[in-house]
């Protein structure tokens, strides 16, 4: 015997035993609907504590919102927080490993059970013999009629009938089969969306002023292969940012006014954003989510208008404020100090010894320590979130198919044979739902056969008999 060819041969055999083993151990063991209730279950909770605990923030803030003692329900702290990933969990090596088992299991429950299933509908035989008909769940026996005046009856109701010599067979519904098949390919399709999102996907978070120009840098949460997804050849400009206030002095909407420039600095495009309201640019998609007060232009004296930033204070949770210090001596030994809460143009200026002087609006002046401050215009910052997720337009059409699926899983596969054998005429059918109304629908058309030729009908299995 030729040794390579022996080896070849082994190695055909261990393929083949090998895919036994998978269809015979693992498969029922992936499509088992148990398995796939519990990973769903561990999903659900684990996107719940993606929900509730916050995604994407720094260690020092779970260190101060999760503290050790107490601990969170007794156990939820910082250091389980950052040993499980819960800080970024959609991105967690384990979460992913779960959905592709998910999706493993709704697949070989798909080939297992679905398919086979959806064959078995489509494949039918005729009935020959009356004694089929005593195992249907309704049938009847009519000492007349003909499968000529059935089969109009069926097309009527949008059966789709087969005929052949004296037998009859019609079925409805067969989307109904196809339905759950589509379900579970819907999903796979969502989890698919799902995970090309969580490792392609970044987001990102920016606090610009008005008038400047930047690019995606601040990234707190990204996949393991999103640096595609990151603009690098242009960026985007703040022409201006400013809030609208009601009549009550309550913020009711902020606006960022931004343009996609090249680095030519050439507009691409260009959108007025607000909440609810993004800028979209190849597949990166801006949203307003903040503002903040970010520089302030003043002159001292007769000097030239100078842009100072101002920062967020520390308020103890009692609002927001932004300040900042002005130097009005060439040496920076001594100067003042201006606070804002709003962008409504009006700041309080407090001297060198921290006592408050004046309030002043935008375009006006006070005089503090010897010199004329000068408060030329407050400058908003725009609170941007950016994000990018490849996976939206795959997720959006796995929902689309899954509500039509749904739609479809509800519909009825109705099955209806019939057998002509001397004076006799022998119907029966069957339904995988809504047994009722089909079991109306079949004493229905036996009515409309008696009516047609006066039959006397004999009941099977039928529980409700035809009117005479």
């Amino acid at each position: 015997m030729n040794p390579e060819l022996s080896l070849f041969q082994k190695i055909i055999q261990g393929e083949t035993e090998i895919q036994k083993r998978i269809r015979k151990e693992i498969l029922p063991v992936l499509a088992d609907l148990r398995l796939a209730i519990l990973l769903l279950l561990i999903i659900a909770v684990f996107s719940i504590s993606g929900t509730v605990i916050e995604q994407g923030q720094s260690l020092e803030y779970y260190q101060s919102n999760y503290p050790e003692s107490p601990a969170l329900f007794g156990f939820l702290t910082w250091k389980i927080i950052a040993l499980i990933g819960l800080d970024h969990v959609y991105r967690t090596w384990w979460f992913l490993s779960i959905l592709v088992l998910f999706g493993s299991s709704l697949t070989a429950c798909t080939f297992t059970r679905q398919l086979p299933t959806l064959k078995a509908a489509r494949r039918w035989t005729y009935y020959d013999k009356p004694q089929q008909f005593k195992n249907i769940a309704l049938s009847a026996e009519l000492t007349k009629g003909s499968l000529t005046a059935l089969e109009p009856l069926l097309k009527k109701r949008n059966y789709l009938v087969f005929q052949e010599g004296n037998k009859l067979y019609a079925r409805r519904g067969i989307s109904g089969r196809i339905g759950p098949i589509i379900v579970h390919a819907s999903m796979l399709i969502i989890l698919a969306g799902s995970i090309l999102g969580s490792i392609t996907g970044f987001t990102a978070q920016e606090m610009i002023p008005g008038g400047n120009i930047f690019q995606v840098k601040n990234i707190i949460d990204a996949g393991q292969f999103s640096q595609p997804q990151i603009p690098k050849d242009w960026g985007i400009k703040v022409n201006r940012f400013w809030i609208d206030y009601d009549p009550d002095g309550r913020i009711d909407q902020f606006y960022s006014d931004l343009s996609v420039i090249n680095q030519q600095g050439e507009e691409l495009d260009r959108k007025t954003i607000h909440v609810n309201e993004p800028l979209r640019y190849k597949g990166v998609t801006f949203y307003q989510a903040d503002w903040g007060i970010g520089a302030l232009r003043v002159r001292v004296n007769k000097s030239p208008v100078f842009r100072l930033p101002m920062a967020p204070l520390d308020t103890g949770g009692q609002g927001r404020i932004w300040g900042t210090w002005i130097p009005i001596k060439p040496d920076f030994s001594a100067g003042v100090s201006v606070l804002a809460k709003d962008l409504k143009g009006t700041v309080l200026v407090y001297n060198g010894k921290g006592e408050l002087v004046s309030t002043v609006r935008e375009g006006m002046s006070t005089e503090v320590d010897g010199v004329t401050l000068f408060i030329d215009e407050l400058i908003g910052s725009t609170g941007l979130q950016i994000k990018a997720d490849p996976g939206i337009p795959i997720v959006y059409l796995g929902f689309g198919l899954l509500m039509i699926s749904v739609m479809m899983s509800y519909v009825s596969h109705s099955q209806i044979w019939a057998l002509k054998d001397g004076d006799r005429l022998y119907i029966g059918g069957k339904t995988n739902r809504a047994n009722v109304t089909f079991e109306r629908e079949i004493v229905a058309i036996l009515d409309d056969l008696n009516a047609q030729d006066g039959n006397n009908i004999s009941l099977g299995n039928l529980s409700e008999s035809p009117q005479s």
